[in-house]
Order: structure tokens, then sequence, then C-alpha cells
């Protein structure tokens, strides 16, 4: 079968289901595979587990520790091809469509049609749930990446606003460099750089044309000069970041920020979760505010569990179950609060969200009509695992090569986009 290589780091949570299958009639076991275990997302594992307990079921783990979720994509494989997957496991992106298309997957029409899902769904995310018209897999979350992360004390100090545009952020670098301080913290690894420089080329681009570049792979688009000047400007930018930047994690580059060593940092709204658990409130201690120039887009990352085909007829009962209750509003709304991210629902109760979700919610809801919600090329929503890899090997490159070229960097970009294609 077709290799699929998204990431995905598997540990244990052991578990046990609470009731037995004879207590409720129809019973069954549901066996999932995810990759959360940590902090918020282990406490909403813990909420889905419970909620499909009090449904009857017996919820198991499948746990396959590993590095970059190699093996545990080997097991799954090995599990599918001898006919016994999971009833769940966490893929996203274009490798949902490669497991359907490989006849893997169930069809949860008939719990989509009950939950109203095309009416609650903004129609590109329930787009990316779907094989040829089909709901195969359940969003769980969004994820808003062209977010600019911002110690508020030390712009104040440094006598700076948040910048809405790259001229605006260099002419800000100069005077936090001027004051002692990092302006941009960034980790030096693949998808951290592929991350900055997609909301780079997201404001030298607008949205139809990342969409032309990143979803159609355009290669006049890829090649042209909007993209040459993303890469300009992203060359630039390094020229604001410190020199131990290689190899950094993403969450330590967070902490520079939270503790003043550097003012800002582009990350997706993970990075939130730090600044929570280290007692900074939005507004008083940090800004979160859209990447500069993309006010009016909103680079979505969506968490999805793909639904495989299982023979028994109580564990199937299970399966539908699951997919329902993922959606639910009290899932939604527990799992988001913990994770940092939103709810993928466009009709949630905000009430309990703090103001950087209700300013991603809002951005959420108009991009959604406007053509402003664009798939994260960076984090494997707009294009295949393949191609997303061929442009991580030019951005990287790019970034690190203190002599590279930007319009050669834009020629490079679309020959490795058609080459893997």
């Amino acid at each position: 079968m077709k290799t699929i290589k998204k990431s995905l780091l598997t540990v244990s949570l052991l578990s046990a289901g609470l009731f037995s299958a004879t207590q409720f009639a129809n019973a069954g076991e549901v066996e999932v595979l995810h990759w959360w275990t940590s902090g918020g997302e282990a406490k909403s594992v813990a909420v889905l587990k419970e909620m499909m307990e009090k449904e009857g079921h017996t919820w198991k783990d499948f746990a396959v520790a590993g590095g970059g979720g190699e093996s545990a994509m080997t097991v799954l494989k090995t599990r599918a091809v001898s006919g016994n997957p999971p009833a769940a496991a966490q893929i996203k992106g274009h490798n949902i469509q490669e497991w359907a298309d490989l006849g893997f997957l169930t069809n949860l029409d008939e719990v989509a049609k009950a939950g109203n899902w095309d009416g609650i769904l903004p129609q590109v995310v329930a787009d990316t749930s779907k094989y040829q018209g089909h709901y195969v897999s359940v969003p769980v979350n969004v994820h808003r990446v062209n977010w600019l992360w911002a110690n508020k004390v030390v712009l104040d100090k440094a006598g700076v606003k948040v910048p809405t545009s790259w001229d605006e952020f260099f002419t800000a670098g100069d005077k936090l460099k001027a004051a002692g301080v990092i302006p941009l913290a960034h980790g030096g690894q693949p998808w951290q750089d592929a991350t900055l420089f997609e909301a780079i080329a997201l404001e030298t681009l607008g949205n139809a044309d990342y969409n032309k570049a990143f979803v159609d792979l355009d290669q006049a688009t890829l090649s042209g000069d909007k993209m040459v000047e993303a890469f300009t400007i992203f060359k630039k930018v390094h020229g604001y970041i410190d020199s131990n930047s290689p190899g950094r994690d993403w969450n330590v580059a967070t902490s520079m920020v939270i503790n003043g060593t550097a003012a800002m940092q582009v990350m997706g709204d993970w990075a939130k979760g730090e600044f929570s658990a280290a007692n900074k409130q939005p507004g008083t201690d940090y800004v979160c505010a859209p990447t500069p120039g993309t006010d009016d887009a909103f680079t979505f990352n969506i968490d999805s569990f793909a639904f495989f085909k299982i023979k028994d007829k109580d564990n199937q009962k299970a399966q539908q179950d699951l997919a329902k209750t993922i959606l639910s509003k009290d899932f939604q709304e527990v799992f988001n609060l913990n994770k940092g991210s939103i709810p993928v629902r466009l009709d949630m109760d905000m009430s309990k969200f703090d103001q950087c979700a209700l300013d991603a919610m809002a951005s959420f809801k108009a991009t959604s009509k406007t053509g402003g919600l664009v798939p994260s090329m960076a984090h494997g929503m707009s294009t295949t695992s393949y191609v997303q890899g061929a442009m991580y090997d030019v951005i990287t490159n790019f970034f690190n090569d203190a002599d590279a070229d930007p319009k050669q960097a834009a020629q490079q970009l679309a020959k490795a986009v058609k080459a893997a294609e």
C-alpha cells in the first residue's frame, strides 16, 4: 500500500472500561489510536473516555510507542491489512483521503446526517473529513496557525506596538535589538521554518494565490513574483532571530517570549497553553494577533479521527457513538478549553473561552464566508506529505543559507513540488 508518512507520536494511556458489555444492550468496544497524553490533552481524552463509558461502551487505547510516529503507522498498516484495524485513529489532512482511497475507512454519513454536520461545520472543514462526498472522519478541533504571540511588557518597555505588516515588524525589531531583546523567538526545525514561511507567503500572496500555490500547486504562482517577495522577507526575518535557534523546540521558543528574553513568536494557538501554564493572561501579559498582514485570513490545522471498517456489530455501534460524541457540544467545549484550540462547530457557546479563542472563533466564522479560511501547508492540511516534504527542504535550506537567492528559491520550490506530485 502507499506509504503514509504523517508524523504520529503514540504513547500509552492506560485505561479500562468501567462497564462490561453485558451491562448494556449493544455495548461495544472502541479501540482508539491517538497521541494526546500530556497536560490538557490527557484530561480531554479522559473526558471522551468517560463519555463513551456512560454510553455503556469500553474504551481501549491503541498504544504504540516510538519517535516520529512511523512505527505507529507501520503497526496501523499491519493491523489494517490483516483485517483488524482500530475503530478510530488520529489521522489528518490528505492522509485521510489516502486511507479512504485504499478502502479502509467506513461511511459515517448516517451519524453525520443525524448530527447535521453539514450545517454545523464550515464547508472547507467538512470537505477535509469526506472522501468522494461521504464522511469518513470526524474533525475534533481547529487550530489557527497564523498567530503572532508577543510579550506585552517587553513591547511596551521598548515603545513598540504589535506589528501589522512586515515593514512594521522590521522597524519594531530594530528597536527591540537596541533594547537588548531578541525580536523573534524561533526554533530552527523544518516544520517551524515552514510555519513562519507560510505566514509570510499568506501576506504576500493573499488568500486566493495562497490556495493556488499550496493547494492547487500552480507552477506559475509557486515561482512567481509574489513568492519571490515572500522568500525575500523570509530571508530578512532571519536577521531578527538569535544564533541559538537551530534545533530549538517550539515550546522553548515560547518560553523565551514568556520570560521576556524574546519579544515575539509566530506559532499556532497551541502556544497559548504555555502562557496559560505560566499563569499569564491575554491582554495583560501577552498579546495574540494575526501574523503581519493576515487580518483577513485564518490558516487552519485540524486534528481528526479517521474511522476504520470493523466487523463486530456492537463495536460498530460504539464506533458510531464515538463519532457522535466527538462533535457533541459538551466534548467540543471541554477539549478545546484544555487544548488552546477552538471548537470546530460554528454554533458553540464561547462564554467560557478567553479573548484569544474568541478572536479566533470570530475570524474562523468570518473567513469561512469570505474565502480567507485556508489550509496550512506547514501542518499537513493543504497537500500530500510528499509535496509538503519537498517544500520543507527548499524552505529550510534557503533559510539556513545566507547567500541563497529568493528568485532561485521560488523556482526551486516550483520544481520540487512538480517532482513530488
